[in-house]
C-alpha cells in the first residue's frame, strides 16, 4: 500500500477507533466504470483469503461424517453436521440462521445430499457449502476463517462492499488485507475497471483511498 493511502487509513483508525460501544468493522466499498454487470461473465464472485484474518473468530460449520475431518473442525471450534442430520435442518430455523452467519464448508461427498436438502434455502443467498478438495483439510478450514467474498449484488450496480477487518487491527495488518483485496480486483475485473476505493468503520463517514 501506497504511504499517502495509508496515512489516510491511519488516520481514519485514529478518529474512530474505540468511539463505540462495540468493535467496529473496517469496511470497503469498491466502485467500479466501464463495466456491465448484467452480463453473466462480469459478474464478480471472487473469494479473497486475508492475510491477517478478519480480526475475530469466524463462525464455521462443516457438513461430515469422516471421523478424521471431524476431530480437525472440532480442534479449530468449528461444528460438525453429519449426513444423518441434514434432512432435519431445512425445518430447523435456528440452525439455519446461524448457517447464514457462518462459513459453511462439507466433505465432497455430501454435496449431494446438502443440495437435494438444503440447496433451495442457501443456493439463493451464495451460502451453498465450499467442499474440501485434497488432504489438507485443515489449511481449507483455516481459509475459509480468514476469507471474504467479492460478489456484485442488487440490480448488478458498479459497487461492492466487503469487510477487511476490526478497529482493534493494527493499521499495517488493515492495509495488507487491503492490498489482497486490491490484487483480487486486479486479476478480475481488472484494475482499469476500478473507479475508487473507500474505507470506513462501520458508524463512520467513507474516507477515499483510491
Amino acid at each position: 500500500m501506497e504511504k499517502e493511502m495509508f496515512d489516510k487509513l491511519d488516520k481514519l483508525l485514529q478518529e474512530g477507533k474505540g468511539k463505540r460501544k462495540f468493535v467496529q468493522s473496517v469496511e470497503l466499498a469498491i466502485n467500479f466504470k466501464g463495466i456491465d454487470f448484467s452480463k453473466q461473465e462480469n459478474r464478480l464472485n471472487t473469494e479473497v483469503i486475508l492475510p491477517n484474518g478478519k480480526g475475530s473468530e469466524s463462525r464455521i460449520i462443516v457438513f461430515a461424517d469422516d471421523s478424521a475431518l471431524k476431530g480437525k473442525v472440532s480442534g479449530l471450534g468449528g461444528r460438525v453436521i453429519g449426513s444423518a442430520e441434514i434432512p432435519s435442518i431445512s425445518n430447523d430455523k435456528a440452525t439455519l440462521r446461524e448457517m447464514l452467519q457462518s462459513e459453511l464448508l462439507a466433505q465432497a461427498s455430501l454435496m449431494p445430499v446438502i443440495a437435494k436438502n438444503l440447496g433451495q434455502f442457501l443456493g439463493p443467498r451464495n451460502k451453498m457449502p465450499k467442499p474440501i478438495v485434497g488432504g489438507d483439510a485443515e489449511k481449507v478450514i483455516k481459509n475459509a476463517i480468514g476469507s471474504i467474498y467479492l460478489r456484485s449484488k442488487g440490480k448488478y450496480l458498479p459497487t461492492v462492499h466487503c469487510i477487511v477487518g476490526k478497529e482493534t487491527m493494527e493499521p499495517q495488518k488493515l492495509a495488507e488485507n487491503i492490498d489482497a483485496v486490491m490484487n483480487a480486483l486486479a486479476r478480475k475485473p481488472g484494475k482499469q475497471y476500478v473507479r475508487s476505493i473507500y474505507a470506513k468503520l462501520t458508524m463512520s463517514e467513507p474516507v477515499r483511498l483510491v
